[in-house]
């Protein structure tokens, strides 16, 4: 009868991991998570909300946005399109569209800053508008109907709130790798008319983050944001190739009169 040997210790297959394959599995998982969230957010897509009245009713306060960054980068900006850009304004030249943008200390800078460095969040704040005028275009208020006129076109607009947009006159042309915006809400919105003093009142193209496509919140709201089709009939400026991001501008006009606030 021969004695059996003593099986060697084997590692026990129900063990659990030790703490540090843990902590080094959670860290690798974060790091993925985060670089895909970068990307998507600098090159797809980002989610926004309405924080004001200004593009009512198209857009209400509290609605969520689904905003494709990727649309803009790859097609460009197209009139009738409803954007989010970054404020273009500066400190410097006291020219911000937001007055009042709360600016955090403490932990919640280092917070902010740690996201904008992430590319999970943007530093300057953002608005949403509707582009009405490309590079080079005539924009000019009103129409004896009240309505914008894009290098000499009226346009019928359905989706203002109230009938008429001549709250101030003005006549501009849009400057080069430029966007003029204005807010549905054409009586209660501070867009490029209220802001004529630099670049015309447009916004740089290169601050345009990307077309709203959808609002995807609350639920009983959730619908596509198309193209409106009024814009089709607005020709190209005069000595300019077919409509895009940019074109050769014409002279520039005074505003007619100053601003006032809604």
């Amino acid at each position: 009868m021969t004695s059996e040997q003593p099986a060697a210790d084997t590692p026990d297959q129900g063990q659990p991991p030790s703490i540090f394959a843990a902590v080094r599995e959670v860290v690798v998982v974060l790091v993925l998570a985060l670089g895909l969230s970068a990307l998507m957010h600098t090159f797809v897509a980002q989610s926004n909300y309405v924080p004001s009245q200004s593009m009512m009713d198209t857009l209400q306060v509290n609605d969520k946005l689904l905003v494709s960054r990727i649309t803009t980068r790859v097609t460009g900006v197209h009139r009738g399109e409803v954007v989010v850009f970054s404020d273009p304004g500066s400190v410097a030249n006291n020219s911000n569209w937001v007055e009042s943008w709360p600016t955090p200390d403490g932990f919640a800078k280092t917070w902010r800053d740690l996201l904008v460095a992430l590319h999970l969040a943007d530093r300057k704040p953002q608005l949403v508008k509707r582009i009405v005028g490309l590079a080079g275009d005539r924009i000019v208020c009103c129409d004896d109907l009240g309505r914008i006129s894009v290098n000499g076109v009226g346009l019928d607009e359905p989706y203002i709130r109230g009938a008429r947009s001549d709250q101030m006159a003005f006549d501009v042309t849009v400057p080069k790798d430029s966007v003029f915006v204005m807010g549905d809400n054409r009586g209660d919105s501070r867009d490029s008319r209220f802001h004529l003093d630099h670049n015309n009142g447009a916004v740089p193209v290169k601050d345009v983050i990307g077309r709203v496509v959808m609002r995807i919140w609350p639920l009983n709201r959730v619908a596509r944001l198309t193209i409106p089709k009024n814009f089709d009939s607005v020709p190209a400026p005069s000595g300019t190739p077919a409509p895009g991001a940019s074109g050769t501008p014409r002279p520039t006009a005074k505003s007619q009169t100053a601003p006032v606030a809604p």
